[in-house]
């Protein structure tokens, strides 16, 4: 595993997924993690909670989720064009956006006039 504790917990979520399996424990989370699984929860991709020191998440219905790497920054005029490079589809899944008002996802982003750096993607 690498030090990316949003990334190794995205592609455990994606890996648990294609194995086919209903939930999957993190060991490892941090507070940027819980917040991107938030967005997720309550768009109903995913459904977790918070077991001691593990993180138990359930998958309802995900084709995709994966960190974005490197972490581009993105001004506001430039959102659509990651969005289009991203997502299979015109309005299908979203981009979340760290801004300086916290994520949010690009439709968000892009309403409130914010630029950020681009985290994750879900579908």
């Amino acid at each position: 595993m690498s030090q990316d504790i949003v990334s190794d917990g995205l592609n455990q979520i994606i890996n648990a997924k294609k194995a086919r399996k209903k939930s999957v424990t993190l060991k490892k989370h941090s507070k940027l993690l819980r917040n991107v699984l938030d967005i997720a929860k309550e768009n109903g991709y995913i459904d977790y909670s918070v077991n001691g020191n593990e993180l138990v998440v359930e998958i309802i219905k995900l084709n995709e989720f994966k960190a974005i790497k490197p972490r581009f920054t993105a001004q506001v005029e430039k959102i659509n064009y990651y969005v289009r490079r991203f997502l299979p589809a015109k309005n299908f899944g979203f981009v979340i956006i760290s801004t300086n008002k916290g994520l949010m996802k690009h439709n968000e982003a892009e309403e409130q006039n914010l630029g950020g750096c681009l985290v994750a993607y879900i579908y």
